[in-house]
């Protein structure tokens, strides 16, 4: 169950674990590419919102989820929600070096994993 307002906290983080495929390292490590910064939406050509959210789903899957705040969970919804929508988007053909896919992976999912 994905909803809005009526999900609980426990539903959250298990689809939270669900939609974001990646490990700390691995998401930390992309990051740090060109890739991953030339993606996404941004106010003024500062960080995008996605590359942002991505540096925050490293502290979320490195905290113990008894550490995780009332901020944190609605962080974690909004990435759930994020990665469902955009999954339906798909482009057709191979996706591998697509934006499609580079923005994925800052929300934390790989479609390719």
């Amino acid at each position: 169950m994905s909803g809005k307002g009526g999900t609980s906290r426990q539903e959250t983080i298990d689809e939270f674990g669900k939609a974001v495929n990646m490990t700390p390292r691995g998401l930390k490590k992309w990051l740090a590419t060109d890739d991953s910064k030339n993606v996404g939406q941004s106010d003024g050509g500062g960080e995008s919102v996605g590359h942002a959210s991505g540096r925050r789903i490293v502290d979320l899957l490195e905290k113990n989820k008894a550490d995780l705040s009332d901020d944190d969970v609605a962080h974690m919804r909004k990435v759930v929600g994020y990665v469902h929508r955009h999954l339906e988007q798909r482009p057709a053909g191979d996706v591998t070096d697509t934006r499609w896919r580079h923005s994925l992976m800052n929300w934390g999912h790989d479609p390719k994993s």
